[in-house]
């Protein structure tokens, strides 16, 4: 068989796709992709390699793995009467909520710009997807539009990132509430970013039992670690509970989370000082002439710059690597994300940016 026949076997689909780009960033300042930028204390970090040391690793995961699910339930302080289906990250909680609801004529619709996965992984699906822009000024929900396309396409998932990537947009409560009661299938609420919000939808989630809530522990602080949590009806997570792999999670990877979970503490103290740094990063990208930022509820910024390409490249000359969305969507014409990072790292950033716009 020829290279080209072993091709010919792929869905055109897929040949067609491109696969997703991480940059590289060996030797830059990471402030590209959201992530914690601080370790643990280093008497911790002792503490994690011995309980880790002591893992066996000849074993496949078993009950440490539920018991991670309902230390997970506990820390976002909901009962044992709600379900919980574990992800190697929430891209993979992403794909089996696709698998769920993939059947003849089904959709998925998410407000756009938003997280690329949505997308994907519907396409991989062969489900079609609704994209619905956001409104330009603000990145606030497009109610109205919003609306029309439940009405037209009965979507069977809706994602509403909460906050948005990359806008970092925290929605109108009242609207979600209405596009709620509007939607006829699955409503997934992704709160990646919640450690740094000033709200959440659990209480969404406890009205209405279509409502799932899906979060992380990459914006926690274990990016690394990869490990996604979706919480939701007990009936309704079961579903999804089905499709996952029976191993997703591996023995060192629970444990590093439940680890972490013992020391919630200490990573809620970083995204306290996270959370003091986005307020100082936002008033410094105010101040800059031709810069224009959006507000934040998560670690990252959404700015607009005059020249996106020009001041991403003179940056990553600089030593300082961001993410250039400016392709993503025509709402983010010459919008960069800076990922909010330690003071020092802000600081950084914020003495190169002057001489790269």
């Amino acid at each position: 068989m020829t290279t080209e026949q072993a091709l010919a076997t792929i869905r055109p689909d897929v040949r067609a796709m491109h696969a997703y780009a991480v940059q590289p960033s060996h030797g830059l300042l990471k402030l590209d992709a959201m992530e914690n930028p601080y370790r643990l204390p280093p008497e911790l970090r002792q503490q994690l390699g011995e309980r880790l040391a002591a893992v066996a690793l000849n074993r496949y995961p078993a009950e440490r793995t539920a018991e991670l699910a309902r230390a997970l339930a506990r820390h976002a302080g909901v009962g044992d009467e709600v379900g919980v289906t574990l992800g190697n990250g929430s891209d993979e909680l992403i794909g089996l909520l696709s698998i769920a609801v993939a059947q003849p004529g089904a959709a998925v619709l998410a407000p756009v710009p938003g997280f690329v996965m949505y997308e994907a992984y519907a396409r991989q699906q062969r489900l079609d997807f609704i994209g619905v822009p956001l409104r330009a000024d603000d990145f606030q929900l497009d109610e109205p539009a919003m609306l029309a396309a439940i009405r037209e396409h009965r979507p069977a998932l809706v994602f509403l990132a909460y906050p948005n990537n990359p806008t970092a947009t925290l929605w109108d409560a009242a609207v979600i509430e209405r596009i709620v009661q509007a939607a006829p299938g699955l409503v997934v609420m992704d709160e990646a970013y919640q450690p740094f919000a000033s709200r959440d939808s659990l209480a969404l989630m406890a009205r209405h039992p279509h409502v799932l809530v899906m979060r992380t522990m990459s914006k926690f602080g274990l990016a690394g670690v990869r490990i996604g949590y979706l919480l939701g009806a007990r009936d309704v997570a079961d579903q999804v509970e089905k499709l996952r792999p029976p191993y997703n999670i591996s023995v060192l990877n629970a444990e590093a989370a439940l680890f972490a979970l013992e020391h919630a503490g200490v990573y809620a103290a970083q995204a306290a000082e996270l959370r003091r740094e986005r307020e100082r990063l936002f008033a410094a990208l105010q101040a800059l002439p031709g810069v224009r930022p959006w507000p934040s509820e998560a670690n990252m910024i959404l700015a607009r710059v005059p020249d996106a390409a020009a001041t991403f490249a003179a940056l990553k000359a600089r030593g300082v690597l961001i993410k250039n969305v400016s392709a993503l969507h025509p709402l983010l014409a010459n919008c960069l994300r800076f990922t909010v990072g330690a003071p020092d790292d802000n600081t950084r950033l914020l003495a190169e940016l002057p001489h790269c716009l």
